[in-house]
């Protein structure tokens, strides 16, 4: 039975995010998220495809979101996928990558599959075939390279083509955030949108009110926008280079005093790239590499992780590292799995040194979007922080230095998106 709060339709909403993603639909009176997992409107963006006792006809076994977090915790036998949408755009699209007892999947596959997931959940909750849809997009996918740029948004609209989705509209994520703070206020305001999620952090400077709420054209009322392919999972990255990677020999020294090759450690903060560190070639190479480290133990540590087939895990450490430091300061960081008692330690002030070169080309992005729309930063009337790495404190703070007299709002740092891309979708479908 359908829901009556929820009526049935044939479009939605959907905001794929670089670490979570979440479908909205229209209501009577607005939009609703889709419940995603139990009691949860957002769900990480991740898929684990299962290869465990397979028949050699079977086809793996896709587990989504907490779930396939939690099922490569456990340790069973596959490949987890995220940040998928760092590849859109990439000529990895198209390639195949191994996923375990002699099988492979094509990334857009991936792609694909994860929203044929989502699209199922909403379809349920709708009770209906959905078959249009409004997609969000960051402002670039990839920075200073239109053409690319243009191949990602294709090869997302592919992806959603191969799902059934029929008639797609396509809309940027910041612009759909300024459309969720539009319903809360009752004056006209220029609003500088900061959408800085998992992959992309995004600005644009927007004229939102009353008045303007019924328009389906917003785009004289977009005044500038602008972004940068730096955010979460770059930050996760740089905390794994600087507090963890370092026990296991990153930026150490040789017998010579040179420093010890470093692209390994850059593959293994890769969440796409550290699979190819698994390769029996690459693990003998390294193997060999033993007389390169004047220490051992750290190379022992190195062939550790490599062999256990942690990277995975460090950079779940890293990202909990974050989190632990933007709610209280500090973290300590556990790497028992590594060796027994070993452990690394961080603060904030660590953390800000860590991130300082991606914090200031991020405040950049937001002076440039004021240079587009030829406007003084004391004309923004508020800021609205939305997306996950907005609850670092930091580089909140960094951003609002640059608009001293405007308001600093925050909206659902998870759902901002696509409750917005739901008030769009409505007004472009309905």
């Amino acid at each position: 039975m359908p829901d009556p709060l929820h009526p049935a339709t044939d479009f939605c909403a959907i905001d794929f995010g670089t670490s979570n993603s979440a479908i909205a639909l229209p209501t009577p009176t607005g939009v609703t998220l889709v419940e995603l997992e139990p009691g949860q409107r957002t769900m990480p963006t991740a898929v684990f495809y299962g290869v465990e006792g397979l028949a050699p006809h079977e086809e793996p076994q896709r587990h989504y979101g907490r779930a396939a977090v939690a099922t490569y915790v456990e340790g069973h036998e596959g490949r987890l996928m995220r940040s998928m949408k760092s590849i859109l755009g990439s000529t990895l699209a198209d390639q195949a990558t191994e996923v375990g007892a002699g099988r492979s999947v094509r990334y857009l596959d991936v792609v694909s599959g994860y929203l044929r997931h989502l699209k199922s959940l909403a379809e349920t909750q709708a009770g209906a075939p959905l078959r249009r849809a409004v997609l969000g997009r960051p402002v670039f996918f990839v920075d200073d390279e239109p053409e690319r740029d243009r191949a990602a948004q294709a090869a997302l609209e592919r992806a959603a083509r191969e799902v059934g989705f029929r008639d797609i509209s396509f809309q940027f994520e910041p612009i759909a955030a300024a459309l969720d703070y539009e319903t809360t206020i009752d004056d006209e305001q220029l609003v500088l949108v900061a959408d800085i999620g998992g992959g992309t952090s995004d600005f644009s400077l927007v004229r939102v009110g009353p008045a303007r709420r019924q328009r389906v054209d917003r785009k004289d009322d977009i005044l500038g926008n602008h972004g940068v392919h730096i955010a979460g999972t770059d930050f996760d990255r740089h905390i794994e280079l600087a507090r963890i990677l370092p026990v296991c020999g990153y930026r150490g020294v040789g017998p010579t005093g040179r420093e010890v090759p470093s692209k390994v450690y850059f593959d293994l903060a890769t969440w796409h790239l550290i699979n190819t560190v698994y390769a029996p070639a690459r693990v003998g190479e390294l193997r060999r590499m033993k007389s390169f480290y004047a220490d051992l133990q750290q190379h022992r540590r190195l062939m550790a992780v490599i062999e256990a087939r942690l990277g995975h895990a460090l950079i779940g450490q890293a990202e909990s590292a974050k989190i632990a430091v933007a709610e209280s300061g500090a973290a300590q960081i556990d790497l028992a799995l590594i060796e027994a008692g070993l452990s690394a330690a961080i603060d904030e002030p660590a953390t800000v040194a860590a991130l300082d070169a991606d914090l200031e080309r991020i405040v950049r992005a937001a002076d440039e979007t004021l240079s587009q729309a030829g406007l003084a930063n004391h004309r923004v009337d508020a800021l609205y922080f939305t997306g996950g790495s907005t609850g670092f404190r930091p580089l909140a703070e960094r951003i609002a230095a640059r608009f001293p007299g405007s308001r600093v709002m925050r909206g659902d740092r998870f759902a901002s998106v696509a409750q917005g891309l739901g008030v769009h979708a409505r007004r472009v479908f309905a």
